[in-house]
């Protein structure tokens, strides 16, 4: 217990040092992959953050890990996130690594189904829909619970308009 209010100059600067250097390997690596390394865009974009921010905090803090093998590791998280990114473009991986987006309203009509489905209550789902100033069921076109566990609603206070089928491509019913 007594450790844990010892204060060592050489320690100091050692997490000094190994932060400012994990610090600038994050940046070139973050410049080299794109912006989509810190996107929620799938569940791996999730677990490549988690991993990266596990990563950090192990390499800046633990004494049993080298600056060197923290940049190692990290580079090797980028090389699989930068993978997956293009072997997305196939549907098979693309089905294996994302969640595809569930649609919990269409019009006025609530899919209880899919609200279990999503761990969503109709609580979170009203609440949802005032964020998103509607104020009468009739103008809600489609509520859907995105593959990031984001909910998006579509509406429009136009009677008259639809929604276009290509905002619903890929989306489960």
């Amino acid at each position: 217990m007594e450790k844990w209010f010892a204060f060592e100059w050489n320690s100091m600067i050692a997490i000094l040092l190994t932060a400012i250097g994990i610090y600038i390997a994050i940046i070139i690596f973050t410049r080299i992959a794109g912006k989509r390394s810190f996107s929620k865009m799938s569940s791996f974009d999730f677990a490549m953050t988690v991993a990266l921010g596990s990563m950090i905090a192990t390499t800046v803090l633990s004494k049993s890990v080298s600056l060197w093998d923290g940049v190692v590791g990290l580079g090797i998280i980028y090389i699989l996130q930068i993978s997956v990114a293009l072997l997305r473009r196939f549907q098979v991986v693309q089905k294996m690594v994302d969640n595809a987006p569930l649609l919990l309203m269409e019009g006025e009509e609530i899919f209880e189904e899919n609200l279990k489905k999503a761990r969503v209550t109709e609580s979170d789902l009203r609440s949802k829909l005032r964020e998103a100033n509607v104020i009468r069921l009739k103008e809600v076109r489609a509520v859907i619970f995105e593959a990031t566990g984001d909910i998006s609603v579509l509406h429009t206070g136009d009677d008259n308009e639809e929604l276009e089928d290509w905002l619903l491509k890929d989306v489960d019913r």
